[in-house]
């Protein structure tokens, strides 16, 4: 037996209009999301750069230690980055053997034109020579004297300590025991505690925005739960590395903090952002990709375009057309359309923004 058409298009009808009726009674009570608020309020963020770099001696103050003659390295008494006062022993050279003879053949010269001064004086009592002969015979023996004192003064003819000549920290350190070295050739480096410098790297765009005596933030990545260091912009470079890609910047240090040698990250704040400060919790993204927050005021749902000027922290500094009397939603904002009705998790808020 087949079911008549008529009644179940009735039915159908019925079910229909029910549903139509559920719908319009929803939208007369008005469809409410649960939300979280928050107020408004107008600041300042750093527009921080970050980067990482070494810390190194400062190159204006670092001094060198040089072979005064050839030698032979017998011993070294610092390691690198070690800490010395003022006269501590740094390093011992023995002289080479060419230097040896040198101050042999020095030595045989002081006495031969010693030997020839007296000839020459007794000459001049027999009327044999000359006064002048007798001038060139004195200034024979005091260039023979400066030579031998001159390698005497560079420890030619016996070995010799260089030392400290202030209190410093070991820098760099390029030699070994047993080298032969030639005069001249860098044996260490040293510079005062104080004079301690990071050195990193940043791109040229962020470089540009970079003034002498800017602030930064200082943190080893070693950690070790120390509290932040300040410094400050010392040398901003003005070409760009060829190895890295990256201009160089110098950051001073406080004393005594740190190591050479040791990691750092920097927070370098080039200018601080004025507008409107939300947490970025607040941000969202429409389909273009363009950012938006959602206000309340009087109750309803209200989607406000922003452009982000910075950001720092978990924090947006925003601009717009932002009513600030009118609360600002953090959580549930992500399901809120135009003009949907807001409920309160958090009260408070909305009193607070009155």
């Amino acid at each position: 037996m087949k079911t008549p058409f008529f009644p179940l298009v009735r039915s159908v009808s019925v079910l229909i209009a029910f549903s139509l009726a559920a719908v319009g009674v929803a939208q007369a009570a008005g469809v409410s999301a649960r939300v979280v608020e928050t107020r408004l309020r107008k600041g300042a963020l750093p527009h921080q750069i970050y980067a990482y770099g070494v810390v190194t001696a400062d190159p204006t103050v670092e001094q060198a230690i040089m072979a005064p003659v050839a030698a032979n390295v017998r011993a070294i008494e610092v390691r690198l980055g070690q800490s010395v006062v003022r006269g501590a022993p740094l390093i011992e050279l023995a002289p080479s053997p060419g230097t040896r003879a040198n101050y042999a053949q020095a030595q045989s010269a002081l006495r031969a034109a010693l030997a020839g001064e007296i000839r020459i004086k007794a000459l001049v009592g027999q009327y044999l020579a000359t006064r002048q002969d007798l001038a060139n015979a004195q200034k024979a023996v005091a260039d023979a004297r400066a030579n031998l004192d001159a390698l005497n003064a560079v420890g030619a003819g016996a070995s010799r300590i260089l030392r400290a000549p202030f209190s410093a920290t070991v820098t760099a350190l390029s030699t070994r025991v047993g080298s032969l070295v030639q005069e001249g050739t860098p044996l260490l480096a040293i510079a005062p505690p104080s004079s301690l410098v990071l050195r990193v790297g940043v791109t040229p765009a962020d470089a540009a925005q970079l003034k002498l005596g800017a602030p930064a933030t200082l943190n080893p990545v070693s950690g070790g739960g120390a509290a932040p260091l300040r410094g400050r912009v010392v040398m901003r470079g003005a070409v760009v590395d060829p190895t890295t890609g990256l201009v160089p910047i110098e950051i001073s240090l406080p004393p005594n903090q740190l190591f050479p040698g040791e990691t750092v990250r920097a927070a370098i704040i080039a200018r601080t952002v004025t507008g409107i400060i939300v947490p970025h919790a607040a941000l969202l993204l429409d389909t273009k990709g363009r950012p938006y927050v959602v206000q309340a005021p009087f109750g309803r749902a209200k989607l406000i375009p922003v452009v982000v000027l910075n950001s720092d922290n978990g924090r947006d500094v925003i601009a717009g057309p932002l009513d600030l009397s009118a609360p600002l939603v953090l959580a549930g904002n992500y399901q809120l359309k135009p003009g949907m009705r807001v409920r309160l998790a958090n009260p408070a808020a909305r009193a607070g923004a009155r």
